[in-house]
């Protein structure tokens, strides 16, 4: 059956087009229920004994949600004990309009076989189709339209001998009016909290029930301690008429009372809003999208660098938080204040779960808690919980549900449990989590794209490849690397030249486009690594197996193969797809050792050796255009074999081989991106380093001036040459403290699109363009470009979305995203696994360099551990000592002795695990000797018995 809606449409040119939509009805759809006998079904989804135990329902049913319920109870939808739910296509459509994240949350439930969750398409059935009525707005339709449908189900069961099982249909509403109008037409239904109030087995999901907005109004007091926001048509007229600005909220993690609304303006590079105290912040959290009015000039105030944390009871809903207030209001000179501004309306809610954990209520029976976010840029969430004292000591997860104007701390629900606090894997899981790593198992979906073991190349798979088997490939790659990437090739040409390969995975090959398996590696973006555990992007059977370019097994590649003659200039290039057997996985000390072992001239060592005297070339061509050689601490782990916990810490240390395999790995990466950007001028995917503003370099030149040391910084050559040249006597450390101090100056590198930005020059490595080609496996970018390559070489097809530049732009700024959590990720990984391996230390005495000079502080670098720390010299425990700051310095003079960036320190390095949630590495001061600020030295740590490593 065939309905049509036909509908004219003014089109820009001022003509009028004619648009018909049509609408197929079908009497063919089943129902999904294994009780049923009149459906002729494949196979069934619902369950016949759809049992759940329950006080209001005592037969089996099945639960047909409405809109509002997936919206707001998404998180009961999910638990294990809710099963056999029939979602209307009309509901999924509008949760798909109106939350892209609770779209995917239901998808996902939908396609986990236990849960026994139906799809049923009602907008296409004859009998369940609705039209809108005249004068009916559309969420009046769709919530008759649900009604119709569940009414259908009622009858369609009834029918089919299912009702001689008991088997009913419950609709669940929190509409007071739809409920109503659901009663009268004869269907059961329920709010869903009483449904839920109902359940027999467990009281604990009544936790995990987001508050309605009934509820939200009981939990507060009457006093109003917030302005109203207002509504959304004001602020857009306010926005367009100048009056208010739009802008993400950025909140401090150092002070509560504060943050800055990043307000992105076409005239300029954007600007910064300042919002100061509790009226202000006007209930925005963190990464809202907001709307500001700026203060009166003489109401504009500096930041503050007082250092605040909402910590303690909590505070009543009637007291304002006045003292902390008047701490913030200081009189800050002229030229020291900023734009000033106020929050009037929310405009997007970025809310998420957040982890952390409870602070359990001093009022005995209570039932009301407050939430502590590990993360010091959320506020503190007020939760009902029953089950407040199994929850002590547990990270676990909440989210908001609102933020009244008359409540001083936002309401919300309990989530679920991470674990115990401090145990590894739930503070993985938290750092995870809060950085908004996907890391969730591989669904169904996506590893059904995977190709069917075992796999084999075919004579398919070699119609547009080169037979590279012959050739000495290897690789060279850190140790216990499973995701090998990339392998190299050198060898000597019957002209005299030299032709060097470098082989990557041809990952593309396995992941097509617009597939479950390719949008997940898209969402993903990256692999994370973490200390002892990797987040893989892609599926392992590709990451470790298939893709890996692993020794003596044949594997698909994509190589990029160049004639050079011995000066390291480039004749040729050329890029084909091929299939390669690597003769040698090696390591890079496995590699160096070969390199180094005169006696050793087979295949493999010649071809490593050539490789290693071109690369010291193309290196010193690449210096001398100004690239930069920078510097970070990175440090390596050795962990306990059993326990796996880190029982040494070392600087990780560089070969020539990783500096050799590094200039291929560049050179390979510049040579794709010119082809791909000559082939593709307005959709090539390449990556930028933008040149730091003048301001970034102020601390490298005042810290270099300490030691009588001139920086130039007007290119990236001027610099690198007079890093070059910086050397102070008797103090060798300087120069890799310089470049570590140079190395925070710089911005950071981004994807883009080439048709959407005319500057592509990347600063650091001093090219004009720059792409990632050379690792697939774990990076998402390297795919596209491989895509791209393989339409400019003719060895595969294009695609619609490989060409639109506003797709690849939207692309580029999730890979961006991803990328900067990704790092983030390591940070805190790296910085828990510190807290673990000090945890066992006691105290320990370390000699330490100045890196940065502060107020009231210290920031030292221990260059043994890599590790940065505070030394404080205010504690709240002592008397604080005469301190002066000079900032033109900088210098911070402590008593009587002055530091500067760059001084040799000793210091005591202990874990400060009081409190839990936020543990912290403290530092404090053995020498320089300062009454009353230095401390006395430790006592020797006793030797531990060794363990055994695993490294």
């Amino acid at each position: 059956m065939l309905k049509s809606k036909t509908f004219v449409k003014k089109t820009r040119s001022g003509g009028v087009m004619k648009i018909v939509r049509e609408h197929y009805l079908r009497d063919d759809i089943w129902c999904g229920s294994e009780a049923c006998t009149e459906c002729k079904h494949e196979s069934t989804v619902l369950q016949k004994d759809a049992c759940i135990e329950s006080n209001l329902c005592s037969y089996p049913h099945y639960l047909v949600p409405d809109t509002n319920v997936v919206l707001h109870q998404i998180d009961i939808l999910e638990d294990p004990v809710i099963r056999n739910v029939i979602i209307l296509q009309t509901v999924l459509q509008e949760v798909r309009h109106r939350s892209a994240p609770i779209y995917k949350r239901l998808k996902d439930i939908i396609h986990e076989k236990e849960k026994h969750v139906y799809t049923f398409t009602n907008e296409h059935h004859k009998e369940t189709f609705i039209e809108r009525e005249p004068g009916e707005s559309a969420n009046d339709r769709n919530d008759r339209a649900i009604r119709v449908a569940a009414k259908w189900y009622s009858q369609h069961l009834k029918a089919s001998e299912a009702e001689a099982d008991g088997l009913k249909v419950v609709l669940l509403t929190n509409d007071q009016g739809n409920k109503q109008k659901a009663e009268e037409s004869g269907l059961l239904v329920y709010k869903c909290e009483e449904y839920i109030k109902s359940l027999i087995a467990n009281p604990e999901l009544v936790d995990r029930l987001a508050l309605s907005n009934d509820e939200k109004n009981e939990i507060t007091s009457s006093k109003v301690l917030f302005p109203e926001h207002l509504p959304l048509s004001r602020i857009q007229a306010g926005i367009k008429s100048g009056t208010f600005l739009q802008g993400t909220l950025r909140a401090s993690r150092d002070n509560y009372l504060e943050a800055t609304v990043f307000v992105q303006r076409e005239q300029d590079d954007g600007t910064e809003v300042l919002i100061q105290g509790l009226q202000n912040l006007n209930r925005a959290v963190h990464q809202d999208v907001v709307a500001v009015q700026l203060l009166p000039r003489n109401q504009w105030v500096a930041p503050s660098s007082v250092v605040l944390q909402d910590e303690g009871p909590a505070k009543d809903d009637g007291v304002e938080d006045e003292d902390e207030e008047n701490v913030l209001k200081t009189s800050a000179a002229e030229s020291a204040r900023k734009l000033t501004g106020k929050v009037v309306g929310i405009i997007k809610r970025n809310w998420r779960p957040f982890c952390g954990m409870l602070n359990v209520s001093h009022i005995k029976e209570s039932t009301r808690h407050l939430f502590t976010p590990a993360d010091r840029r959320i506020p503190r969430i007020r939760i009902e919980t029953r089950q407040a004292s199994s929850l002590v000591g547990q990270r676990i997860m909440v989210a908001i549900d609102g933020w009244p104007k008359d409540s001083r701390y936002p309401n919300g629900h309990f989530v679920r449990s991470l674990g115990g606090a401090g145990e590894k894997d739930t503070e993985q899981e938290v750092l995870l989590l809060e950085h908004d790593v996907p890391h969730q198992a591989f669904s169904q979906a996506v590893l059904s794209f995977l190709p069917k073991m075992p796999w084999s190349i075919t004579p398919e798979d070699m119609v547009k490849r080169e037979d590279l088997r012959s050739l000495t490939v290897c690789s060279v790659d850190p140790p216990g690397c499973t995701d090998i990437d990339d392998a190299l090739h050198c060898r000597e040409l019957e002209n005299g030249n030299l032709e060097v390969g470098v082989h990557i995975a041809d990952v593309s090959h396995f992941i097509r486009s617009g597939n479950a398996l390719d949008k997940e590696a898209a969402n993903r973006g990256t692999t994370v690594y973490l200390c002892g555990k990797r987040i893989d992007m892609v599926p392992e059977l590709l990451s470790s197996n298939l893709c890996s370019l692993r020794s003596n097994v044949d594997r698909l590649a994509f190589s990029c193969i160049w004639e050079m003659n011995h000066k390291a200039e480039i004749l040729k290039t050329r890029f084909t797809k091929s299939v390669i057997n690597s003769k040698a996985s090696l390591t890079y000390a496995e590699a160096q050792m070969r390199i180094d072992d005169t006696n050793n001239n087979d295949d493999i060592t010649v071809s490593l050796r050539g490789l290693n005297k071109l690369a010291k070339i193309l290196k010193r061509q690449r210096i001398a255009k100004g690239a930069l050689t920078l510097s970070s601490l990175e440090v390596r782990f050795h962990m306990d074999s059993e326990t796996h916990d880190p029982i040494d810490l070392q600087t990780k240390e560089l070969m020539e081989t990783n500096s050799m395999v590094e200039e291929f790995m560049l050179l390979a990466n510049i040579s794709v991106a010119q082809k791909i950007h000559d082939e593709f001028p307005e959709c090539a995917l390449l990556r930028k380093h933008p040149a730091p503003p003048p301001s970034n370099y102020d601390i490298l030149l005042k810290a270099a001036k300490s030691k009588d040391v001139e920086i130039h910084t007007d290119s990236a050559k001027a610099l690198a040459d007079s890093l070059d040249v910086a050397k102070v006597d008797g103090f060798p450390y300087f120069n890799t403290l310089l470049r570590i101090l140079a190395t925070r100056c710089m911005m950071q590198a981004v994807y883009f699109c080439s048709g959407m930005d005319s500057d592509f020059h990347h600063y650091g490595l001093a090219s004009p363009i720059y792409t990632h080609f050379t690792s697939p496996i774990r990076r998402y970018a390297d795919i596209i470009v491989h895509r791209l390559l393989a339409v400019a070489i003719g060895a595969d097809s294009t695609y619609a979305d490989l060409t639109d530049k506003h797709k690849q732009s939207a692309l580029c700024n999730n890979l961006n995203y991803r990328h900067k959590m990704s790092q983030y990720a390591q940070r805190a990984s790296v910085a828990f696994h510190t807290q673990l391996f000090f945890k066992s230390r006691g105290v320990l005495n370390e000699e330490g360099f100045v890196l940065f000079v502060r107020k009231n502080a210290i920031i030292v670098l221990i260059p043994k551990f890599g590790l940065e720390g505070t030394v404080f010299f205010d504690s709240k425990d002592k008397a604080a000592p005469n301190i002066a700051f000079d900032e033109e310095g900088p210098t911070l003079k402590v008593e009587h002795h002055t530091f500067h960036i760059f001084d040799k320190v000793k210091v005591t390095i202990s874990l400060d695990d009081s409190n839990i949630q936020h543990q912290k590495i403290r530092m404090a001061l053995t020498e320089p000797v300062i009454a009353g600020v230095s401390v006395a030295i430790p006592d020797a740590e006793p030797q531990a018995k060794k363990p055994k490593l695993d490294r």
